[in-house]
């Protein structure tokens, strides 16, 4: 057992503090009937009827089969701020946490996959332009929360179906390098006829700055030529994104 679970083991321990010497069948934990009751809500109403807490609650019974799991989802909800920042964050930092060792950050990390999975699943091959909200939640999904920016490029053939989804290139917390042959070249070998910019301002803020829309009209006059034609840039951010196009910036 690693020291990491340990501390989480140990953690529940001390809550849970000293039972009577009775037998399982004959004593139930405080928290049988709040995780009986969470799940029927959950069946019942659907996840809208569960505050962000309650949800992580739900996702944390597996990983914590025996002790109560609101102290530690309040905890996580307190630190990162909502639900699906929680989902983002890089797992050193979830087992920051008091309770949260290797083997929570793990589910935790999974069921962020899984949901970026569902998302992808639910745009490939279809017409992205008439899919657009199902883009943007993907992106989201996908990039909101890195800690660092990435360069995302959506490939498209001539109906606007995605070909490809690729992270072209990782920077650092502000800065990614992007070299508008390479993204030329590729569309070029995926067959794609028009592509979909998108990165991510880990600050949280989407604004574009004066070298994204430099960036961006570079990659068009070098695609343009080519046939290729760059339908907007995404820039996403923890609380929403921005559409250069949208803005009339290109």
């Amino acid at each position: 057992m690693s020291g990491e679970d340990e501390d989480e083991r140990g953690f529940f321990a001390e809550r849970a503090g000293k039972v009577p010497s009775r037998t399982a069948t004959e004593i139930k934990p405080h928290y049988a009937g709040h995780r009986e009751r969470l799940r029927e809500r959950f069946l019942t109403g659907g996840a809208g009827s569960l505050a962000d807490y309650e949800l992580l609650e739900l996702l944390l019974f597996r990983s914590i089969p025996r002790a109560d799991t609101k102290p530690v989802a309040k905890a996580l909800i307190a630190r990162f701020g909502s639900f699906a920042e929680v989902l983002g964050a890089p797992i050193h930092l979830l087992t920051e946490t008091k309770g949260v060792g290797r083997s929570v950050a793990f589910e935790i990390k999974l069921a962020a996959a899984a949901a970026e999975r569902m998302l992808k699943g639910s745009i490939r091959g279809q017409q992205v332009l008439s899919s657009w909200g199902s883009v943007l939640d993907y992106c989201r999904t996908a990039m909101a929360f890195e800690p660092r920016e990435q360069f995302r490029i959506l490939f498209l053939d001539k109906k606007n179906a995605l070909i490809a989804d690729e992270v072209q290139q990782t920077g650092t917390v502000d800065h990614t390098p992007v070299y508008p042959r390479e993204v030329v070249r590729r569309a070029l070998e995926l067959s794609a006829t028009a592509i979909i910019l998108v990165h991510n301002h880990p600050s949280g803020d989407p604004t574009p700055s004066r070298a994204d829309i430099e960036m961006t009209k570079t990659i068009i006059d070098s695609a343009k030529p080519l046939g290729i034609s760059v339908h907007d840039h995404i820039i996403i951010g923890k609380s929403g994104h921005a559409s250069l196009k949208g803005l009339q910036l290109i």
